[in-house]
C-alpha cells in the first residue's frame, strides 16, 4: 500500500498541509500577541478619551451609518480617524490576516472531511485514514491544533481587542466591498467570549465549549478521533517509557490533545462517567497539571470544575492521600536519581566502554530524572494555581510540603540532567559516526591475529616451543575467514555469529592445551577482545538517540523555565563558569522546537523559516535574559572602579618628593581596583567558556552575546541617566539648565571613562560601542519626540534605532515632552523666550528684559556638545526643525482664519493696496493712510507677533547649533570638514553648470547623493538654517502687504541703540528685534520670491513717503518759527510730543534730520 505521507499520496499530503499550516498559524498568533497596539487595549484613560469616538467594538455593526455620520459631523474627528488609519492599518491588516487564516484553517479541514466522505480520494475514507498510523496522528493533530488556536487567541488577544481590531480593519480596508470577503464569518468566530486571562477573573458560562462550536465540525469525525485517543498509543511513546509508573508521562502529548478535543464534544465531560473514568485512569492517575502546547499549562482541577463527569472522575487523582503519595514518591525519586547523575558526571566516569555496557541503566536514570523534573515543575507552577481557589491552594501546599520542594535543588537536578543528557548524546553521536570505521578496524585486527596464529602453527613462522599442527593451522585460517565474512549491515546475524566465534576461541584454548604458551594465549585473548568490541559497536543504534530525544523533551517548560531565571543568574554571579552547564540546559530547551516544526518540515512548507526564527528567537532572547547578569555585575564593579579612580586615587605628578611617594602609592585603593578588574575579567571568561551554540536555527556566538549584553546594560544605564538628568522645574527662580547639564556631563564622562578602562580586559571596542549606542539612544529619543509632529508615526517595531536584543527603554513622560530631548529643547525655548529675554546678536547672548542680567549664551551649546556630543546637538537641531514646521503650519491656519475669512480686514487691505499703487510712487498723506490701516487691523497683530517670534527664536537657536557643530567639526575632524566643504562646493558648481547648459550631468532622481550629503553637512554645521524651505505653500492673497503692515505696526515698540541696534522700548510691551526679523525672513522664504520683492517694495515706498512727508512738514514748521521770530514758539513746535510722534515715527534717519533742523532753527 502507498505510504500515507508519500508525495504522490494526495490524501496524506492534503491533511499534512493543513496540520503544517495550523502550527504556523499558532506561531504567528504568538508573535503578533507581542505587538498589539496599546490604544486597542484602552488601558490609558487618555487614549480612551482621545480615540473612544473612532475605535468601536461589534456594536458598530448594529448601525454603521449612524457612527459614520457622527464622525463626518466633526472635522477634527475625521482628521484623527485618518491619522489613526495611517498609523495602524499595517499592523491591523496583519492581525486580520492571522484571524482570517484561523477561519480558513477550519474551513479547509471541514472541506477535507467532506472530500473523504464523498470519495474524492480513491480508496480512502475517514475509517481507513484513522487505521493508518500517520493518518490517525494527523487527523487528531488537525482538530487539536484548531482548539489550541482558539485558546491561544482568547488567552493572548482579549475579546474586546479583537473586536476593535476587526471593526477598524473593516472600516479602513476595502474588505467590505469585496465580493469574496468572509468578514462576517470571521467576526462570528472571533467575537468576544467574555474570557479574561487576568488572574482571579471569573470564567464565562459554557466556556470554552460554546466558543469551540461556533463553526460546526463533523460529529462522527470528533467522536472517532476521541475514540482513537482513548484507546490507542498513537505516537508509540510507551516503547520509550517501558516502566508502568512512567505511563502518564509517555502519553502526556496524547493527554493534552484529548483535553483540548473533549471541548468539541462537551457531553462526555458532563455526563459520560465511564468514559471519563477510563480517560482519567489512563492519562491522569498521578498528574492533573498538563502542558497543552509550548508551555501553556492547565490545571484540570480548575478546568474541569464545571463538568460533573470529569470532576467526579478526577476526584480519585485529587484525593489528598494520592497527592501525598505522588509528592513523596517524586521527592524520593528525585533525590535518588540526583545522586546517580552526580556520580555519572564525575570526571572520567562516562567512558565509551562503560556507556556501551550500561545503556539500559543510563536510559532508566534519564527517564527517572526527566519524569521527576516534569512532575515537580508542572505541579508546583504558580501559573497553574489560582490563588483565589481554596482547594487548588490546599493541594499545592500539600505538594510543596510532601515533596520537600526546593526550587534550587530542582534547578540543580535539571542542570545536571541536561549536562548528563548532553554528554551522552554527544558520545552516541560520535560513536554512531565512527561505528562503521571501528567495526572494520576490529574485524581486520581480529582476522589478522587468527592469520598470524595459523602461520605460527604451520611451522614456517618460528615461535618459541610451538610445534607444527596442520589441523590448528587450517582451523585458525577458517576462523580468520569467518571473522572477515561478518556483515555490518545484518546486525542480528553478525552479533549471533560473533558470540559463536568467541565461544569457539575459548574452547580451542581449553581443548588443545594452548594455555601453556603465553604468546598464543595473548593472541587468542586479543582476538576475543576485538570480537567483544565488535558486539558493543554493533549495538550502537540510532534508536538510543531517538529514545533520549523523546525522554528529554522539555517543551512543557517553555514558559515555566522563567521561574528559575533568578536562580540561574545568582549561580552565575557566584560562579561564572556555571554558564557551560547552562548551555546544556538551553540546548535541552531547544528540543521543544521539534513539536511545532516537525509537520512543517514534513510538508516542505515555506513557513519553516519564519516559524523556526520565531521560536529560536524567543529562546535566544531568554538565553540573553539569563546571561544579562554578567554585564550587570560587570557594570556594578565598573561603577566602583570609577568612583575609586575619580575620588580616591590621586593622579601621580610627573615629579614628586621621595618622602611623598608612600602617600601617592595608595596601595589600598589600587588593590581594590585590581580586585574589581579581576572580577570583571572572570565574568567575561565565564561567558566566553560557552562555545558557539546552534539554538534552533540561530547561531549563538558567546563573544557576540557578551558584547550585546554589555551594549544592553550600557543603553539601560545611559538612557536612565539622560532621563533623570534632564528633568526641569519650570517654577525654579533661576534656570536649572546649566547645572543639570554639567552634572549629566560628569555622569556621561564617568561612563565613557569606564568603558575606555575596561575595553582591554573584556576584549571589546569600547569607543565604537559607546558612540554607536549613545547615538542610537539619542536618535531614537529624537524620533519618538518628533512623532508628536508627524501624522504617520514611527512605531517601535518600525524604528531603525530600536532593537529587540538591545532595547532602548521608554520612560513615563513627566510633562508634555515624551523624552529627555524634548524636555531639553523646551527648557531652552523657555529660558530664551522673546517675551522675557532680549537677544544680542553681536554677543550671541540672551539678557533678561527687566533685570538686564545674562540668561544664557553660546556657552550653553558648548555644554550640550560636551554632554550629549554631536548626536545630541544634531538631534536638537532636527527637533527644532519639526517645531518650526509645526509653527509655520499653525501660522498658515491662523492666516486663513483671522485674515482671509475676515471681511473687515480684507476691505482694509484692499483699500491700502489701492492707495499705495503703484509701488514706485510716493504715497500722499502717508501717515494717515498707514496708521488708519494699522488701527483697523490692530486685533490680529498679537497672535501674528507671537507666531513670528517663535519661528525667529528657533531659527536663532538653529544658527547657534550650526555654529557649534561647525566649530567642533573643524576642531576635531578638520579633514572631514574640509572634504565636506569641497564636495559641497563641487556639487553646487556642477548643478549650476547643468542649469546653464542642460547637456552637462546632473544627479538622477534615484541617486541618493544629494540626500546623503545633506545629512553630513547638517551634522557638520555646514548649512544656513535661514535658507531652508520648511513647508510647501500655496498662493496667499495680501500676504506681502499683511507682513508689511505687521512690521510697521511693531516699529513704535522699538527704539534704536547705537551699541545694540534695535531694542525694546518698554519691557511691559516686549518685542525682540532679532527673532522678529529672522521670523519674518523665514516666513517669506517659504513663498515665491515675488512676495519678498513686493514686501521690500512696500517697505521702500513707506520710507520714501515718510521721509518726504517729514521733510515737507519740517520746512513748514521752521518757516512759521522764522516768521514769528520767536525762539519760544520754535521750541514749542520742535518739543511737542504729539508733533514729534507724527514727525519722527521713531525712524532713526528722521530723528537725525530733526536734530539737524532743530540746530539750524536755533
Amino acid at each position: 500500500m502507498l505510504d500515507f505521507l508519500a508525495e504522490n499520496n494526495l490524501c496524506g499530503q492534503a491533511i499534512l498541509r493543513i496540520v503544517s499550516c495550523g502550527n504556523a498559524i499558532i506561531a504567528e498568533l504568538l508573535r503578533l500577541s507581542e505587538f498589539i497596539p496599546a490604544v486597542f487595549r484602552y488601558r490609558d484613560r487618555a487614549d480612551q478619551q482621545k480615540y473612544g469616538d473612532i475605535i468601536f467594538d461589534f456594536s458598530y455593526f448594529k448601525g454603521p451609518e449612524l457612527w459614520e455620520s457622527k464622525l463626518e459631523a466633526k472635522p477634527e474627528l475625521q482628521d484623527l480617524d485618518e491619522e489613526f488609519r495611517e498609523n495602524n492599518i499595517e499592523i491591523v491588516t496583519r492581525f486580520y490576516l492571522a484571524f482570517q487564516s484561523v477561519h480558513k484553517y477550519i474551513v479547509d479541514l471541514n472541506r477535507y472531511l467532506d472530500d473523504l466522505n464523498e470519495g474524492v480520494y480513491i480508496q480512502q475514507t475517514l475509517e481507513t485514514v484513522l487505521l493508518n498510523e500517520d493518518g490517525k496522528q494527523l487527523l487528531c493533530e488537525a482538530l487539536y491544533l484548531y482548539g489550541v488556536m482558539l485558546l491561544v487567541i482568547d488567552q493572548k488577544i482579549e475579546g474586546e481587542v479583537r473586536e476593535r481590531m476587526l471593526v477598524s480593519y473593516y472600516r479602513y480596508s476595502a474588505a467590505r466591498s469585496s465580493a469574496d470577503s468572509n468578514m462576517d464569518d470571521i467576526c462570528k468566530l472571533l467575537r468576544s467570549t467574555g474570557y479574561s486571562s487576568q488572574p482571579g477573573a471569573k470564567r464565562p458560562p459554557n466556556y470554552p465549549e460554546s466558543y469551540f462550536q461556533r463553526v460546526p465540525i463533523n460529529e462522527a469525525f470528533i467522536s472517532m478521533v476521541i475514540g482513537r485517543l482513548r484507546s490507542d498509543d498513537i505516537y508509540n511513546q510507551v516503547s520509550a517509557y517501558p516502566l508502568p509508573e512512567h505511563r502518564s508521562t509517555a502519553l502526556a502529548t496524547q493527554a493534552a490533545m484529548l483535553y483540548v478535543i473533549l471541548y468539541f464534544e462537551p457531553s462526555i465531560l458532563h455526563t459520560h462517567q465511564a468514559k471519563m473514568r477510563e480517560i482519567v485512569d489512563k492519562y491522569f492517575p498521578d498528574n492533573w497539571v498538563i502542558s497543552i502546547y509550548m508551555g501553556i499549562t492547565v490545571n484540570l482541577a480548575d478546568a474541569w470544575e464545571p463538568y460533573k463527569a470529569a470532576k467526579t472522575a478526577l476526584n480519585n487523582t485529587l484525593d489528598l492521600a494520592n497527592v501525598r503519595e505522588q509528592s513523596s514518591r517524586y521527592a524520593t525519586v528525585s533525590e535518588k536519581v540526583h545522586t546517580q547523575v552526580q556520580q555519572f558526571l564525575k570526571e572520567g566516569y562516562l567512558r565509551e566502554e562503560m556507556v556501551l555496557d550500561n545503556i539500559p541503566r543510563l536510559l532508566n536514570c534519564l527517564r527517572d530524572c526527566n519524569v521527576a523534573i516534569r512532575w515537580l515543575m508542572l505541579h508546583t507552577a504558580d501559573s497553574a494555581c489560582d490563588p483565589n481557589n481554596k482547594r487548588l491552594r490546599q493541594i499545592k501546599d500539600q505538594i510543596l510540603t510532601d515533596s520537600r520542594y526546593n526550587p534550587k535543588i530542582l534547578f540543580q537536578l535539571l542542570l545536571d540532567t541536561a549536562q548528563f543528557e548532553f554528554i551522552l548524546k554527544e558520545m552516541f553521536k560520535q560513536m554512531l559516526s565512527e561505528k562503521q570505521a571501528k567495526w572494520e578496524h576490529y574485524k581486520k585486527e581480529g582476522s589478522e591475529r587468527m592469520t598470524e596464529l595459523a602461520d605460527v602453527f604451520s611451522g614456517v613462522k618460528p615461535l618459541t616451543r610451538v610445534e607444527k599442527n596442520e589441523n590448528l593451522q587450517a582451523w585458525f585460517r577458517e576462523i580468520s575467514k569467518q571473522i572477515l565474512s561478518l556483515n555490518h549491515d545484518d546486525s542480528t546475524a553478525a552479533g549471533r555469529k560473533t558470540v559463536q566465534l568467541i565461544q569457539a576461541l575459548e574452547e580451542v584454548q581449553e581443548f588443545h592445551q594452548l594455555e601453556s604458551n603465553l604468546q598464543v594465549c595473548q593472541f587468542l585473548a586479543d582476538t576475543r577482545k576485538f570480537l567483544h568490541q565488535m558486539i558493543r559497536t554493533i549495538n550502537i543504534k540510532e534508536e538510543v538517540l531517538i529514545t533520549m530525544q523523546i525522554v528529554g523533551d522539555l517543551s512543557f517548560a517553555w514558559q515555566l523555565i522563567d521561574r528559575f531565571t533568578s536562580i540561574m543568574q545568582e549561580s552565575i554571579r557566584v560562579n561564572p563558569s556555571m554558564v557551560t552547564k547552562l548551555r546544556a540546559t538551553f540546548l535541552k530547551l531547544a528540543s521543544a522546537l521539534d513539536l511545532p516544526l516537525l509537520r512543517i518540515n514534513q510538508a516542505n512548507s515555506p513557513d519553516l523559516l519564519s516559524v523556526s526564527q520565531y521560536y529560536s528567537g524567543e529562546l535566544v532572547s531568554y538565553v540573553r535574559k539569563v546571561l544579562q547578569i554578567i554585564p550587570e555585575s560587570m557594570f556594578t564593579s565598573l561603577l566602583k572602579i570609577i568612583k575609586l579612580q575619580t575620588h580616591d586615587i590621586i593622579e601621580v605628578p610627573t615629579r614628586l618628593d621621595k618622602d611623598k611617594l608612600r602617600d601617592y602609592a595608595q596601595l589600598g585603593p589600587r588593590y581594590e581596583v585590581a580586585k574589581l578588574t579581576h572580577a570583571i575579567s572572570i565574568f567575561t571568561e565565564g561567558i566566553l567558556m560557552m562555545k558557539t551554540t546552534l539554538v534552533g536555527i540561530i547561531k549563538v556566538d558567546p563573544k557576540q552575546l557578551l558584547e550585546d549584553g554589555i551594549r544592553k546594560e550600557l543603553v539601560k544605564r545611559v538612557a536612565f541617566a539622560l532621563h533623570k538628568g534632564l528633568i526641569f522645574n519650570p517654577r525654579a527662580k533661576s534656570s536649572e539648565l546649566m547645572p543639570k547639564l554639567k552634572e549629566l556631563g560628569a555622569t556621561m564622562d564617568g561612563f565613557h571613562r569606564s568603558f575606555e578602562y575596561i575595553q582591554d580586559y573584556v576584549n571589546i571596542y569600547g569607543l565604537k560601542i559607546w558612540q554607536e549606542e549613545v547615538s542610537r539612544i539619542i536618535n531614537y529619543n529624537v524620533e519618538q519626540e518628533c512623532n508628536n509632529f508627524l501624522r504617520t508615526k514611527i512605531q517601535d517595531w518600525q524604528s531603525m534605532y530600536q532593537s529587540t536584543h538591545i532595547p532602548i527603554p521608554k520612560f513615563t513622560p513627566v510633562d508634555e515632552s515624551v523624552t529627555f530631548i524634548g524636555r531639553l529643547c523646551r527648557e531652552i525655548l523657555r529660558i530664551t523666550d522673546p517675551k522675557m529675554t532680549c537677544h544680542v546678536d553681536q554677543l550671541n547672548t540672551w539678557y533678561d528684559m527687566k533685570t538686564h542680567q545674562e540668561v544664557t549664551s553660546s556657552r550653553l551649546f558648548s555644554e550640550i556638545q560636551t554632554t550629549l556630543g554631536t548626536f545630541g546637538l544634531n538631534g536638537l537641531d532636527r527637533l527644532l526643525c519639526f517645531m518650526i514646521v509645526k509653527e509655520l503650519q499653525n501660522f498658515l491656519s491662523m492666516f486663513q482664519k483671522i485674515i482671509l475669512r475676515d471681511r473687515t480686514v480684507q476691505d482694509t487691505l484692499k483699500t491700502l493696496m489701492n492707495a499705495v499703487s503703484p509701488l514706485k510712487s510716493i504715497v500722499a498723506n502717508s501717515n494717515k493712510i498707514y496708521f488708519s490701516a494699522i488701527a483697523k487691523t490692530q486685533k490680529i497683530w498679537t497672535s501674528y507677533l507671537e507666531a513670528i517670534m517663535k519661528v525667529g527664536q528657533m531659527q536663532i537657536l538653529r544658527q547657534q547649533i550650526a555654529n557649534e557643530l561647525n566649530y567642533s567639526c573643524r576642531f576635531d575632524s578638520k579633514h572631514l570638514a574640509a572634504a565636506l566643504e569641497n564636495l559641497n562646493k563641487a556639487l553646487l558648481a556642477d548643478i549650476e553648470a547643468h542649469y546653464q547648459d542642460p547637456s552637462l550631468p546632473y544627479p538622477k532622481e534615484d541617486n541618493t547623493l544629494l540626500y546623503e550629503i545633506t545629512a553630513y553637512l547638517e551634522a557638520a554645521g555646514i548649512h544656513n538654517p535661514l535658507n531652508k524651505i520648511y513647508i510647501t505653500t500655496k498662493r496667499l492673497p495680501y500676504f506681502p502687504v499683511v507682513n508689511f503692515l505687521f512690521l510697521i505696526a511693531q516699529l513704535p515698540k522699538l527704539q534704536y541703540n547705537k551699541n545694540l541696534g534695535m531694542v525694546c522700548r518698554k519691557p511691559a510691551d516686549p518685542v525682540d528685534w532679532p527673532p522678529l526679523v529672522l521670523g519674518l525672513l523665514t516666513l517669506l522664504k517659504q513663498f515665491h520670491s515675488r512676495y519678498t520683492e513686493q514686501f521690500l517694495a512696500l517697505i521702500g515706498q513707506f520710507i520714501r513717503s515718510t521721509v518726504e512727508q517729514c521733510t515737507r512738514l519740517l520746512k513748514l514748521t521752521c518757516l512759521i518759527s522764522f516768521l514769528m521770530n520767536s525762539e519760544q514758539s520754535c521750541k514749542f513746535f520742535l518739543t511737542s510730543p504729539s508733533l514729534m510722534k507724527v514727525l519722527s515715527l521713531n525712524l532713526p534717519v528722521t530723528k537725525m534730520n530733526l536734530e539737524a533742523k532743530k540746530l539750524s532753527c536755533s
